[in-house]
């Protein structure tokens, strides 16, 4: 006999109330895997700052010895050899990290999370010993998001529960890694997860919060950038902003192509060498333009204080690119998000040194070099990833600043819309299917959990212009196995029959089964984005 409507609606609101529950424990569990997350990261972040000390005194001694030029070299070849093996040992352990995570996350790929921290401490550190052009940033959401699903299978109470913790700790992992715990919750939400969910962005906080702390007490309150001091953009020079998003936006088109580009033609080159190939780039650049070495905190802070000519600006821009393109193209583990904002920084210290040539017109005032610099790090940062609202907050938080806020969305929305038009695909996306397309089998996954959920709940929204937006429920095309079993409006939840009309702005919660939660997310994506 069928069920009757009120008892079908009873047995979903039972069902909900349970669903709030278990978001507020997946919660709990984030902090408990965002001290985790931090600890680990700590130790990367001061493991890589060590090494880049390290690489610019030992290029500065060999400056004044020559002579021992060739023993480093000899040691650069077998670090690369090492480097080279560790990547063929586990393959989702190279370069950023961050398309892995993503891969992960929502396309069911697997990792295994032990031999990945492995590589990940073995493999980055080295590499920053030689000084390689690379960021903590990728490496750590990836650290995070293995730490999380090893502290998971003790802690998560089935797929749905490892999924959300995943996500958590890559979210910690940006948060530690650059003591922004609300930049690490928006990438978890804009990169990682592809949606705004409540449940994530519950989890996510909790985790992000919890590695801050524990960040913050190891490094203390100083923010990373400190450029909390500098002078406020004038209301009268905010149409500089207009060249300076034209820029910017370019700049970050460019170093998407190059770091793109570079990955092709190094494909091309046997992967034991590709390492070595980068570890030989680091030493002329390491001799003749130390500032290069590194992710790039030493070049920021050299823009905050100013000063620098044309020449050197430029020459800094094109020798941090290809030297930053170079090092990512060889598969060695490490990040890109600190060094395209290296880069973003000299454009907007480029621009403003050109703005004060006294030939001008209008000269712009020396004293607002370290202001583009912040403002162009968000914009190349926007430009290149397309991820626009994580970097508008990062940067505000790591400058610890918010009064920038608003000319740095500007940058932001200028440079976003010239990489639009320049056709530009969000980077870690491109970098995830040309993983996907080169290890179709996820090559190493031996005894590596499969995260792909193939039943739960998903929550998403419902955009603007979308298919499902002003429409009845009953039209909606849901693929099998799915249902829309709530709707979520403003603080009220309601059952939905037929008729009910889908508006936009809702959060639809859907019940998925016999289907992967990619699946689900993918048939979502097509009824509700705009």
């Amino acid at each position: 006999m069928p069920r009757s409507p009120h008892r079908r609606q009873a047995q979903i609101h039972r069902f909900l109330s349970d669903f709030s529950r278990v978001k507020w424990r997946i919660a709990a569990k984030g902090i408990i895997s965002g001290f985790a997350v931090g600890l680990l990261v700590v130790l990367y972040r001061l493991g890589i700052g060590y090494g880049t000390k390290f690489a610019t005194a030992m290029y500065a001694w060999l400056r004044d010895n020559p002579l021992w030029i060739a023993a480093w070299a000899a040691a650069a070849v077998l670090a690369g050899l090492f480097v080279a093996w560790l990547i063929r040992w586990e393959p989702m352990a190279s370069g950023s990290g961050i398309p892995q995570t993503e891969g992960v996350v929502t396309r069911g790929m697997r990792m295994r999370s032990w031999s990945i921290l492995v590589v990940r401490y073995a493999g980055g550190l080295l590499c920053g010993l030689f000084g390689l052009s690379m960021g903590r940033e990728g490496p750590s959401v990836q650290i995070g998001a293995a730490t999380s699903q090893a502290t998971g299978g003790r802690l998560a109470h089935g797929q749905v529960d490892r999924n959300a913790l995943i996500t958590s700790g890559a979210a910690a992992g940006l948060s530690a890694a650059f003591c922004a715990p609300l930049s690490g919750a928006m990438f978890a939400l804009e990169e990682i997860h592809r949606s705004f969910s409540p449940t994530i962005l519950l989890t996510a906080m909790s985790a992000s919060l919890t590695s801050d702390f524990v960040a913050k007490y190891c490094f203390g309150l100083r923010p990373v950038l400190d450029f909390a001091t500098i002078q406020q953009l004038p209301l009268t020079h905010y149409w500089w902003l207009l060249p300076l998003g034209l820029a910017t936006g370019v700049i970050g088109v460019a170093m998407n192509r190059l770091l793109l580009g570079l990955q092709t033609l190094m494909s091309h080159v046997p992967a034991m060498a590709r390492p070595i190939i980068s570890l030989a780039v680091a030493l002329p650049c390491g001799m003749l333009l130390p500032l290069t070495l590194g992710g790039g905190e030493n070049l920021i802070a050299f823009m905050e204080r100013g000063g620098a000519g044309l020449g050197l600006l430029a020459a800094l821009l094109i020798v941090k690119m290809l030297f930053t393109a170079t090092s990512f193209a060889s598969g060695a583990p490490g990040g890109i998000f600190m060094p395209i904002l290296a880069v973003g920084s000299i454009t907007g210290a480029l621009v403003a040194t050109l703005g004060g040539m006294p030939d001008l017109p209008i000269a712009l005032d020396t004293q607002y070099v370290s202001v583009f610099a912040v403002i162009g790090m968000a914009g190349t940062l926007a430009a290149a990833t397309k991820a626009p609202i994580t970097s508008i907050l990062l940067i505000v938080e790591m400058s610890g600043n918010i009064t920038h806020m608003l000319p740095v969305a500007a940058c932001v929305l200028i440079a976003l819309f010239v990489a639009d038009v320049c056709n530009t695909k969000p980077i870690y996306e491109v970098l995830l299917d040309r993983y996907q397309a080169g290890h179709p089998n996820n090559d190493g996954d031996a005894g590596a959990q499969p995260t792909a959920i193939r039943s739960g709940v998903v929550e998403y929204p419902v955009e603007i212009g979308s298919r499902l937006a002003g429409s009845a429920l009953g039209t909606a095309p849901l693929p099998d196995g799915m249902m829309i079993i709530t709707v979520r409006r403003g603080s009220r939840d309601f059952v939905p029959n037929p008729s009910s009309v889908i508006l936009a702005g809702d959060y639809v919660v859907v019940l998925f089964s016999e289907c992967s939660e990619s699946a689900a997310r993918s048939a979502l994506a097509t009824l509700c984005r705009g």
